[in-house]
């Protein structure tokens, strides 16, 4: 038997990526907190590298600009980088201003 969330998980990966420097702790129902470093963030998700020993399906609780406290789940794990999906919709104004927050360069911005 399987120990995770099962996740359903439409093709997600046209969303449109903002590349972030914003590292951050995580809060891991079994491994406390963890330090994590956010290099990119979608309207479904985000990617970290570094990761930390995780495994698909597992969740983390994550504080971002605005937003706030968000729960995700693993979707993906590939070397060192993992994609987390978030656990609810973000709204589009609040989205956009969390890309302002973390990236306040507006070269590096994509358009929306």
């Amino acid at each position: 038997m399987s120990v995770g969330a099962s996740l359903s998980v439409t093709d997600q990966r046209r969303a449109t990526r903002h590349p972030v420097d914003y590292p951050v702790i995580a809060e891991h129902h079994d491994n406390g907190d963890m330090d994590l470093h956010v290099a990119n963030i979608s309207a479904h998700g985000f990617m970290i590298d570094k990761a930390p020993d995780l495994g698909r399906g597992e969740r983390v609780i994550i504080r971002f600009p605005v937003i706030g406290r968000i729960e995700a789940y693993v979707i993906w794990i590939s070397g060192e980088r993992a994609g987390f999906q978030f656990e609810r919709i973000i709204r589009l104004e609040d989205f956009v201003a969390v890309v302002e927050a973390l990236q306040p360069n507006p070269r590096l911005r994509r358009d929306r």
